[in-house]
């Protein structure tokens, strides 16, 4: 019992011990990251590019001058954009920017999370607005 007290510890601690933050050059995301940076934010200052690892999963983030920020998968693919001005067109899915148009005409979106089971954005107004992966909108939070 004890063997295995001191392998679960072990083990546990190995885990932890993975986690670690790289500053990194936008050339070295990954081909789809760089791409949505060039395309999304060719104005925009890139102040800080990095590697993260966490619980063996790896991660990128951007951050830019003005105080925005995009977070990467491994595979380069967007989970959250943040950018003070209102995010670009085209980050937000069409559906979405539809309803948010619609509902809140004189709003922008100025961040975005999306995961396996939904999307987040949050209006300048504050107001944050959950959609589920069909785009119907699930949950309002101020």
């Amino acid at each position: 019992m004890r063997n295995l007290l001191i392998i679960f510890a072990v083990s546990l601690f190995s885990l932890t011990a993975c986690a670690y933050e790289k500053p990194i050059e936008v050339n070295q995301l990954p081909a789809a990251a760089t791409e949505f940076v060039k395309t999304y934010f060719a104005d925009a200052t890139v102040a800080l590019a990095k590697e993260e690892m966490d619980d063996l999963v790896k991660s990128y983030e951007v951050m830019f001058n003005n105080g925005g920020k995009v977070e990467f998968r491994s595979n380069g693919e967007w989970k959250s954009v943040e950018y003070p001005m209102g995010l670009p067109a085209g980050i937000v899915p069409a559906q979405i920017m539809d309803y948010v148009t619609k509902t809140y005409p004189a709003q922008k979106v100025l961040k975005i999370d999306r995961d396996r089971r939904d999307y987040e954005i949050e209006l300048d107004n504050r107001l944050d607005l959950k959609f589920n992966l069909q785009f119907q909108l699930i949950d309002i939070d101020d």
